[in-house]
């Protein structure tokens, strides 16, 4: 059997199946997915003509020798004659892959890809997707690092916790370019983003509000400190084996620091308990809610259950107890995802040839983000859609001047 599939770019491609195969190979032939992603769903363009010999002679020998030893002389030049400072590294692992999980790192690249052209087309940030085959973290340090001179920014993805946490540390420690891991960063900017906006719609400040996060991983910890540093009024973080508290002697790292910050009530036991008179319940770890622990939460509470494809709580059911229910998903209204934010985050940095991302630039950005529809609000609508094309430039001018008012700004 013989089946021709039209590439992204046009290209025919031919592949077959013979009577052999399986069943499943011959229907990805017809599959529009596979269609679509044939051949990749990138290629490097190039900005400047090489129709002659006098164009080659320019874009490269001899003409590209002497910019070469300008920049050698001068080694800020390279961001002013290169790519380097509008390109972003997107590096994974392949330990952590949108819910797949430890699938490698050459069955992330269609997910890394994505990523890429997600930068491209909603932030007009160049980015070339890097799938590592280590999940060492000296090994994966060591190696970004080494490439880092190539880029403008680095943004961390679908690499577990808790290694996250250390790669991204240590690597901002050692180059002087932006490293953000956006499975963190990203979803809690679009989180503290639409609460906002949900606060202003009931008439509440941050202040007055409990929250309840339901996972203590790469996202629920980068939540619950974002969510601390906006000035909520509490936060009780949930794991697996229930709130993270002072009296369970078994935590440590990451998650000891955030039960000495987190959870100023004392609550104490499950999920479940802990939902009991909350304001707000933030889902960022798959599993599921029993629908009294939702009856019990406040008045007019906030359900963001985010797990996709299936929420923690389902949004019909969550409806039914709160004043404003979000998900992860598109085919729900106040959608929360981290596309509303990478693209402008990275804009903003690179415009200014930011050293990092600051918490300053991150609350601007979620400022930002929540104003895009400050004066649209209503239940189905305290966050933009993706396809907003106020949001990016909103963000990116947010994160420019927070970036210039913290001093981490060279432009």
């Amino acid at each position: 059997m013989t089946s021709e599939i039209i590439n992204p770019r046009g290209a025919a491609g031919t592949e077959r199946a013979d009577a052999a195969g399986t069943a499943e190979a011959a229907a990805s032939l017809l599959d529009p997915v596979f269609a679509l992603h044939r051949g990749g769903k990138m290629e490097v363009a190039s900005t400047v003509p090489v129709r002659d010999a006098a164009d080659l002679s320019l874009a490269y020998t001899p003409g590209v020798a002497s910019v070469c030893a300008a920049i050698a002389e001068q080694p800020e030049l390279v961001h002013d004659y290169t790519w380097t400072s509008q390109v972003v590294a997107v590096v994974t692992d392949g330990s952590a892959v949108l819910g797949l999980g430890d699938i490698g790192p050459g069955a992330s690249m269609p997910v890394m890809e994505g990523k890429a052209i997600l930068f491209k087309e909603f932030g007009g940030v160049d980015a070339v997707p890097l799938a590592l085959d280590t999940q060492d973290v000296d090994e994966i340090v060591e190696t970004v690092a080494r490439l880092a001179p190539s880029f403008g920014g680095i943004n961390l993805e679908d690499i577990a916790a808790p290694r996250c946490f250390e790669i991204e540390r240590r690597l901002q420690e050692r180059v002087d370019i932006p490293v953000f891991h956006d499975d963190q960063h990203g979803t809690a900017v679009v989180t503290l983003a639409a609460l906002r906006n949900a606060a202003r719609l009931s008439g509440r400040g941050l202040a007055e509000l409990r929250v309840v996060i339901s996972g203590a991983g790469a996202a629920g910890a980068a939540i619950a400190r974002i969510l601390l540093g906006a000035g909520i009024g509490d936060v009780a973080l949930c794991d697996r084996k229930g709130v993270l508290s002072a009296d369970r002697a078994e935590l440590t790292g990451v998650k000891a620091e955030l039960a000495a910050a987190t959870n100023k009530a004392g609550v104490t036991g499950s999920l479940a308990d802990a939902l009991a008179g909350a304001d707000v319940f933030v889902g960022v770890s798959g599993g599921s809610v029993p629908e009294e622990a939702v009856a019990r939460m406040a008045p007019g509470a906030f359900v963001f259950a985010m797990a996709n494809p299936t929420p923690e709580i389902h949004p019909e059911v969550a409806a039914r107890y709160a004043a404003v229910v979000a998900t992860g998903r598109s085919d729900y209204p106040n959608q929360i995802n981290n596309v509303l934010a990478f693209p402008g985050i990275f804009a903003g940095a690179l415009r200014v040839r930011a050293a990092r991302i600051t918490e300053g630039m991150k609350l601007a950005a979620a400022e930002a983000l929540a104003a895009v529809v400050a004066d649209e609000l209503s239940p189905s609508k305290v966050i933009p859609s993706p396809f907003d094309t106020r949001v990016a430039p909103a963000v990116a001018a947010a994160v420019a001047e927070a970036a210039r008012a913290e001093g981490v700004a060279r432009r």
